[in-house]
């Protein structure tokens, strides 16, 4: 049986890929800045393990800390995790960082 990728809302492949990020929220609140990491990432979404609650549709910069470049990213889920949010990211631009390309099959 052929499983259709599209009725989980998973078109891409994920790989379980640990990068340090900075989260930047946007908007109309003063700019805050926050050390995240990866839980996985894609070529167009990443999950992030967050110290806060994010809200589905608010705007952050994620900049890997070593290398690449900073994707602005849209929240697309928030799942409690007690003290700590698993958040979804969703980039509109490919992902870029080294990481991701080193593992991607081809």
């Amino acid at each position: 049986m052929q499983i259709n990728r599209r009725l989980n809302g998973r078109v891409e492949r994920r790989l379980p890929i640990m990068i340090a990020v900075r989260l930047s929220r946007g908007g109309d609140l003063p700019v805050s800045e926050e050390l995240a990491y990866t839980d996985n990432i894609s070529v167009h979404g990443a999950r992030v393990v967050s110290n806060a609650a994010w809200r589905v549709g608010e705007r952050a910069d994620v900049t890997p800390v070593k290398e690449g470049s900073s994707l602005p990213g849209e929240v697309v889920y928030c799942q409690s995790l007690g003290d700590s949010f698993f958040v979804g990211f969703k980039f509109q631009e490919a992902v870029t960082w080294s990481p991701l390309i080193r593992y991607q099959p081809t």
